[in-house]
């Protein structure tokens, strides 16, 4: 997910143009497939996985954001509906059909609804839009990539839930959170099912996020950012870019030890009691 304050972000002294970002060039003559990579964290992470040398597959159900992530990293655009099997069959074919492997997997596409609030206030259709989108996709995915990486004995997946799995929140969003832990415990069970076939399955936790997604929902409720923004320690939320960093780390052999974790960047929310003044 990604939360929204318009305004109200304390100053990040670190950042900077992510153009200018050194990278390692961890990935080259590696393919992987971005989710959800029109906007936000998915874009952010098309961008950096291109940049370490990947072959981008973007996939997105918004054709004229999808195409242009594509344009830009010099990839391969997929329009993909997640919650549709056939597509997302059909998404990873394409990557493999056009590059030859699928090695890295960031099933990231997700929705975070205003009409997902209280478990007293969210509709049942509403309940299961968000499950579709945010776990049942995850599921598709991941079934849809294992094969190829089986075939080629290694693969990394990284999935994206969120620290809202691991904690709660009286700000509801009751789909959303029982979903991220949903994709938490999937991650989990893959990771340790195919480790010994050399596929890796991370389920990767952000905290607050300033991207469109987090925007939208928080635009109409600035209470309920600033409610959030008082429990971060670094002060601020994350920009796209740092998640994107995380997501490059995972996709690379620099993490080859790391397995079935619940992959924590969320500024420090998790480990807070007392925040600073």
């Amino acid at each position: 997910m990604t939360e929204h304050v318009t305004g109200g972000l304390a100053p990040d002294p670190a950042a900077q143009d992510p153009a200018e970002e050194p990278v390692c060039r961890r990935l080259v003559g590696r393919t992987a497939v971005v989710t959800g990579a029109g906007s936000g964290i998915g874009l952010a992470s098309a961008r950096r996985l291109a940049a370490e040398g990947a072959h981008v597959v973007c996939a997105d159900v918004d054709e004229e954001r999808g195409k242009a992530a594509a344009e830009e990293t010099g990839g391969l655009f997929v329009r993909t509906d997640v919650t549709d099997a056939g597509q997302v069959e059909a998404l990873f074919k394409a990557a493999y059909d056009t590059y030859g492997s699928v090695d890295v997997a960031f099933n990231n596409a997700g929705i975070s609804p205003p009409d997902d609030d209280s478990i007293l206030d969210t509709g049942l259709e509403a309940w299961k839009r968000v499950q579709e989108v945010n776990l049942t996709s995850v599921y598709l995915c991941c079934k849809a990539a294992i094969p190829y990486m089986r075939r080629q004995g290694r693969g990394s997946i990284i999935n994206t839930a969120s620290f809202v799995a691991r904690m709660g929140a009286a700000t509801s969003q009751i789909s959303y959170t029982a979903s991220k832990g949903g994709v938490l415990a999937m991650s989990r069970e893959l990771g340790v099912q195919f480790a010994r076939e050399g596929i890796r399955v991370n389920a990767l936790c952000p905290g607050p996020v300033d991207t469109p997604l987090l925007r939208e929902l928080f635009a109409k409720d600035p209470e309920r950012a600033a409610r959030r923004l008082v429990h971060i320690p670094v002060g601020r939320f994350a920009r796209a870019e740092e998640i994107a960093a995380a997501v490059a780390f995972l996709a690379s052999d620099d993490s080859t030890f790391v397995n079935a974790t619940d992959f924590l960047v969320d500024g420090g929310i998790s480990g807070a009691y007392v925040t600073p003044l």
